[in-house]
């Protein structure tokens, strides 16, 4: 499987022709159990919500598609180069991580004691190996931490001051938690706080993730999160928790979740996905809806995932109104999707 990128101009859903402008684009037409994107090398999330259109303004707008267009092309310039898929996740969720639109690293929310503390994990689907950080207060890029638990020490998941120690042993950079502040998420936590007398209509820039799949067709998915604004301490979600928020398997799909992560681990989001199309040899379009459009709102929650297959079948399900994600193509071609009528539910 070569996988050839050449720069192509962006492509966004509202640049698209009107008959596909509220779908997805040629290479994305319907398929029988819901929507599939074909000869997908790799694929990022900036969270599960709504974001209407003229929510935001054409600036905010262009920080947004940005940064995932960078992301997109620094991880699949690795896998150009013949990276591993692994490496692709992994820059493509630390550009998003440095990037302050998003709730990871740089830009996550505040916990209920004004503290930052950030969750990540990593799969590499060719082995099963994985590694998880959460709850760490100085580590810029946790996602980065998380590849290192999985490659330097004999543990999956590392949490909180020893996580943070870890990476000073490995040679990850300590940094303060006013790196991570930004206005915006100060300013939501006095909102949780102090509840306006009307909620906000447009929920946006929350858990990062991406998948990919290597020259060789083995995927990887990794993802990384600052967790919910006004949580308790210590409290962690579905991000770091293999199976949960994160999953791959070089036989199945790569996967990684947004949405409410306490209904996200009690549903097994993630695995579950993978397990269906295993064993039952449902697509990955199939069992990415049923999963998230079906199975997680029945348990009381809304969340959205990527989801993405060794042949490069991408599907994008969610039960919130809308999902910020983009991808791009063996061909080089780029799309990213903002507004809730951009990407289709299933």
């Amino acid at each position: 499987m070569s996988t050839q990128l050449p720069r192509r101009t962006v492509i966004t859903a509202a640049a698209l022709s009107p008959a596909l402008a509220v779908g997805a684009p040629a290479a994305a037409q319907a398929a029988p159990g819901g929507s599939v994107i074909r000869d997908v090398v790799l694929a990022v999330h900036g969270g599960a919500g709504s974001l209407p259109r003229g929510s935001i303004t054409p600036a905010q707008e262009k920080a947004y598609r940005d940064a995932l267009e960078k992301a997109l092309r620094t991880g699949a310039g690795l896998l150009s180069g013949g990276a591993p898929a692994l490496d692709a996740v992994e820059a493509a969720v630390r550009v998003l991580e440095d990037d302050p639109n998003f709730n990871a690293g740089k830009g996550a929310v505040f916990n209920t004691d004004a503290e930052h503390e950030l969750d990540a994990s990593i799969m590499n689907g060719k082995d099963l190996r994985s590694g998880a950080v959460a709850g760490v207060h100085n580590t810029r890029n946790p996602i980065s931490l998380a590849r290192m638990v999985m490659e330097r020490s004999r543990h999956v998941l590392m949490a909180g001051k020893g996580a943070d120690i870890f990476a000073l042993q490995n040679g990850l950079a300590y940094t303060t938690q006013d790196y991570f502040f930004t206005q915006r998420r100060w300013d939501a936590l006095l909102n949780a706080k102090n509840p306006p007398p009307v909620p906000p209509s447009v929920t946006e820039g929350q858990t990062v993730g991406a998948v990919a799949v290597d020259q060789g067709r083995d995927v990887a998915a990794a993802t990384s999160t600052g967790g919910l604004t006004n949580k308790l301490v210590g409290r962690v979600g579905d991000s770091p928790v293999i199976g949960a928020g994160t999953y791959a398997n070089s036989r199945t799909v790569a996967v990684s979740c947004t949405g409410t992560g306490e209904v996200f681990i009690r549903g097994v989001a993630a695995y579950d996905i993978s397990a269906l199309m295993e064993y039952t040899g449902a697509a990955v379009q199939d069992a990415a809806a049923k999963v998230i459009t079906q199975k997680i709102p029945a348990l009381g929650a809304t969340g959205g995932a990527i989801a993405l297959d060794p042949r490069g079948r991408l599907a994008t399900p969610h039960s919130t109104l809308g999902i910020i994600n983009g991808y791009i193509t063996r061909d080089g071609t780029v799309v990213t999707r903002l507004y809730n009528d951009e990407t289709p539910p299933h």
